[in-house]
C-alpha cells in the first residue's frame, strides 16, 4: 500500500537512536532504569500514528512479526551460548590469541555475533589476564562482535533482517565471502603484530592458572550443540507462521533448563543483556517504520546510485546508529530506486538479479562499520561492560574512535571499498 508519510514522524526514531548512543555516557544510572520506558513510549507514539493517522495496522503487524523473528533468533543463540563454558589457562601467546579470534569469527556465523561474543569474551580475558590491555578487547569487538558474522544471516542482525525480507540464505554467503575473508585477514594480521609487540615487552614469568581444577583447555556443556543445531535448522522454516520462532524458543528453553547451574555460574550468565536488547529493538522496529516508508518513497532523490555510494552511506550511519535498522533503511532505498518494495520477497529476489553488488555493499557496510563505535552493534556494549567489570581500562566513546577505529579499522574498510565496491 502506497502511503504518504510526514517526515516529522521520523523524529521518534532519531530520538531513540540518539538516546541509545548518548544516554549511557551522559547518565548511565538513569538510562539503566528508564530505557524500557523510553523505547516503549516512542514506539507507542509511532504505532498510534500508523493505526489512527494512516489507518495502516498491517504495517505495525508486519514490523512486530519481523521483530519477533529477530529477537527469537538472537535470544535463543544468547541462551544456548550461555550454556557452554570454555576454560583456559592464562599466559596466551599471540598465536594462541590469533587462533581464538579467528575461531570466534567463524563461530559468529553459527552463534551470531552476540552468541559468539558472550561465549568467548570471558575465557579470552582470563587467558590474557597476565598482560590484558584495552586493545585485546577492542580487536575482539572488531573481529568476533562484528566482522566475523558477515557471511550468514545468523551471523549479524542486519543480514537476518535481509533474510526475513527474502534474500536467500546462501546468496549472502556467496556475495560476502571474499570481502569478509579479506577484511578479516587484514584485521587479524594487524592484531597479531600489535599483540606480538606487547608480548615481547611483557616480562617473562610463570604461566598462571586462571581456573583451578583443570589443566589447559576444557569445554563444558557440549550437549547444547544439539539445541544449536535445532536453532540453525529452524532458520529455514517458512510455514506455518511462527513455527520457526517457536522452535527457537523451545530450543532456548531446553538449553537453559538442561544446563548445569555451575556452568551458568562460571559464565556469569544473566538475562539482563538480552532483556535490554529486546526492549530497545522493540522500540527500534516500530519507530523506524516512518523512516523506511519515507526512504522507499523518496529513494530517487537521495542520489545514491552506485555500490560504493551504498557502502559508504550505509557504513557511515552504521557507525553512529545501530547497524540493523540502518541496513534495512538502505535496502529499502535501493529497492525504491528500482520502484520495487522491500516488503515483497519476489521484488527482493528480482532486485538481487540486477543489483546484487549494491546489496552486497549495503551488507558489508552495515556489518563491518558496526565496529567503528561502541554503539554500532549490540554486542559491542556487552563486551565493553564485561571487560570493565574485569578491571580493563577501556577508552571512552571518542577515545575508541581516535585511538583504534580511525587509525586501524578505517584503512581496512577503505581497502574493502577499493577492491570490491569502488
Amino acid at each position: 500500500m502506497e502511503m504518504t508519510v510526514n517526515p516529522l514522524w521520523i523524529i521518534p526514531f532519531i530520538l531513540l537512536l540518539a538516546a541509545i548512543a548518548m544516554m549511557p555516557f551522559i547518565n548511565g544510572a538513569w538510562w539503566e532504569k528508564n530505557y524500557r520506558y523510553v523505547a516503549s513510549g516512542l514506539a507507542t507514539v509511532t504505532a498510534a500514528y500508523y493505526l489512527f493517522g494512516l489507518d495502516a495496522p498491517g504495517k505495525v503487524a508486519g514490523a512486530l512479526h519481523e521483530y519477533i523473528s529477530f529477537i527469537a533468533l538472537i535470544g535463543a543463540l544468547y541462551v544456548v551460548s550461555g550454556g557452554i563454558h570454555i576454560a583456559m589457562k592464562g599466559g596466551a601467546t599471540p598465536l594462541e590469541n590469533l587462533a581464538l579470534l579467528a575461531t570466534g569469527a567463524v563461530a559468529a556465523n553459527l552463534l551470531g555475533t552476540t552468541g559468539a561474543s558472550m561465549l568467548l569474551i570471558r575465557p579470552y580475558l582470563r587467558n590474557n589476564r597476565d598482560r590484558l590491555s584495552a586493545y585485546h578487547v577492542i580487536f575482539f569487538i572488531f573481529i568476533v562482535s562484528n566482522i566475523g558474522g558477515g557471511i550468514t544471516p545468523i551471523g549479524d542482525p542486519p543480514l537476518f533482517l535481509g533474510f526475513i525480507k527474502g534474500i536467500p540464505f546462501f546468496w549472502i554467503t556467496r556475495a560476502m565471502l571474499l570481502p569478509w575473508a579479506f577484511a578479516l585477514a587484514l584485521v587479524l594480521a594487524i592484531f597479531y603484530m600489535v599483540d606480538l609487540l606487547n608480548f615481547r615487552k611483557v616480562s617473562a614469568g610463570p604461566r598462571q592458572e586462571v581456573e583451578t581444577g583443570h589443566d589447559g583447555f576444557r569445554i563444558s556443556g557440549l550437549g547444547n550443540l544439539i539445541f544449536l543445531a535445532a536453532i540453525i535448522g529452524s532458520v529455514f522454516i517458512e510455514r506455518p507462521l511462527f513455527l520457526r520462532e517457536a522452535v527457537m524458543i523451545a530450543a532456548a528453553a531446553g538449553s537453559y533448563f538442561s544446563t548445569k547451574r555451575q556452568i551458568h555460574l562460571e559464565n556469569h550468565f544473566t538475562f539482563h543483556p538480552i532483556v535490554e536488547v529486546a526492549w530497545l529493538f522493540a522500540g527500534i522496529f516500530v519507530t523506524m517504520l516512518p523512516a523506511l516508508d519515507w526512504l522507499s518513497a523518496n529513494a530517487p532523490a537521495l542520489g545514491i546510485g552506485s555500490s560504493g555510494g551504498f557502502y559508504w552511506v550505509t557504513g557511515g550511519l552504521s557507525s553512529v546508529l545501530d547497524n540493523a535498522p540502518t541496513y534495512l533503511n538502505f535496502l529499502t532505498a535501493g529497492l525504491g530506486l528500482a520502484h520495487l518494495s522491500v516488503d515483497n520477497p519476489a521484488h527482493v529476489r528480482e532486485f538481487l538479479l540486477t543489483h546484487g553488488r549494491e546489496v552486497a555493499a549495503i551488507s558489508a557496510g552495515a556489518v563491518f562499520f558496526g565496529a567503528m563505535t561502541y554503539i554500532g552493534n549490540g554486542p559491542n556494549f556487552m563486551v565493553r561492560a564485561i571487560a570493565e567489570h574485569r578491571g580493563v581500562r577501556m577508552p571512552g566513546f571518542f577515545g575508541y574512535i581516535s585511538r583504534f577505529s580511525v587509525p586501524v579499522l578505517l584503512p581496512v574498510l577503505f581497502l574493502v571499498w577499493l577492491i570490491f565496491f569502488s
